[in-house]
């Protein structure tokens, strides 16, 4: 089981609730499905199962007849059931005794990553008179630590996706000085062989976006839709990939050039604001880190935002300020929001996330991305930041 029982009973009696309930209805609740090994189990779920963690004696199971050796592979009793109203007694049973049990839901669905578990068997805990609190911090202890080694992963790819990254603009640099004409497709497709070169993989290709497409946050290049690089125009790289071994996390960056000599008013001043914001963002987490001071997601977005808005310039930064990174790019953990979401999950030790500030305009955009990591004394950041657009 990839959760130790008596580390999660030690988070529970720290967060003052009685146990942790994880549940699934045929995949409805992937955190579940990971936490319990199920997703890389070769069994058929299409009941809905209950596994209960009490803080303190053994975890429970609750499970339909059909499939009653689903979670033979986890400690604890085991109740089965079949009809309706069994399933009623039987969790009834399973969680007898309990006032306040932690399971996938987020109060107003604020944090819709933690959101898994449905409002119907939400209300049926309630209706048994036990208070139903949110997950997210458990979730993140149990799901958005890295290892050491996985920090290891994140740091090789990382420098990895900064070579991608410095080639393609040397690319766009030395066809623009011979004279031949460049695409966002074409810049996009040598990423990729360069990705493969350095042993990366992601779940989609890298953004390239020139002038008004920059402008378009999740803007993507494709066969059918991209255009020319021409002349004093911004270009922005998006690029996230990780190493090809298991429990690599991802690195995620973006930068921006700009195919010309002198950068147009508008255009600085958006990316000063932009980086401004990200350094702000920046210097709140490692101070905290450093104080031992407990700082949560949306403080993080209001310091970053606050910079941004105090340039005239907030209308235009339409997203949140960065996100989790993981086994996948948007992983489980804390996000730095207060715009799309209020998270209010704590940076905990161990975790990794991005700050990736960003100014979209109908006729350009620009954004800066960078991974910080928070250990146990200090906050880092695990790559370069940008400081000026790149001439390109």
């Amino acid at each position: 089981m990839p959760l130790s029982i008596p580390a999660v009973q030690r988070a529970l009696n720290e967060d003052g609730l009685d146990c942790w309930l994880l549940y699934d209805f045929h995949g409805s609740n992937p955190i579940a499905r990971r936490l319990t090994g199920l997703d890389a189990a070769a069994k058929m779920t299409t009941r809905r199962w209950f596994y209960v963690i009490p803080a303190q004696g053994e975890p429970k199971k609750l499970v339909h007849a059909i499939e009653p050796y689903n979670l033979d592979h986890l400690p604890g009793g085991k109740t089965i059931y079949s009809q309706r109203d069994k399933l009623a007694e039987g969790l009834r049973s399973v969680l007898g005794g309990l006032k306040r049990v932690a399971m996938e839901y987020s109060p107003g669905n604020a944090i819709p990553y933690v959101s898994r578990v449905d409002a119907g068997t939400v209300e049926s805990v309630r209706q048994l008179g036990i208070d139903v609190a949110s997950s997210g911090d458990l979730v993140q202890r149990f799901e958005a630590i890295w290892s050491d080694e996985a920090l290891t992963t994140h740091r090789s790819a990382s420098e990895r996706l900064y070579r991608v990254k410095d080639r393609a603009f040397e690319l766009v640099r030395q066809q623009r000085q011979s004279g031949r004409s460049l695409s966002e497709i074409d810049v996009q497709r040598a990423m990729m062989a360069w990705f493969a070169d350095e042993g990366l993989i992601t779940d989609s290709p890298p953004v390239v976006a020139a002038q008004e497409n920059a402008g378009n946050p999740h803007y993507m290049p494709t066969v059918e839709k991209h255009r020319a690089i021409r002349d004093n125009e911004v270009v922005l790289l998006d690029l996230w990939g990780k190493l090809d071994t298991a429990g690599a996390v991802f690195a995620d960056i973006t930068w921006v050039g700009f195919t010309g000599t002198a950068v147009p008013e508008g255009v600085a001043r958006a990316f000063a604001a932009a980086r401004d914001g990200r350094d702000a963002a920046v210097t709140l987490v490692k101070d905290a880190a450093t104080n031992g001071r407990g700082v949560r997601g949306f403080e993080v977005d209001r310091a970053c935002r606050a910079v941004i808005d105090r340039a005239g310039l907030g209308e235009y930064f339409i997203h949140r300020t960065g996100h989790s990174l993981g086994t996948e790019v948007h992983g489980n953990g804390v996000h730095m929001d207060d715009f799309e979401t209020h998270d209010e999950r704590r940076l905990i030790p161990g975790t990794g996330f991005t700050i990736e500030p960003g100014i979209y305009t109908k006729e350009f955009g620009v954004r800066t991305e960078i991974n910080m990591y928070v250990g146990e004394h200090e906050a880092t950041v695990t790559g370069p930041l940008q400081t000026d657009l790149v001439f390109l």
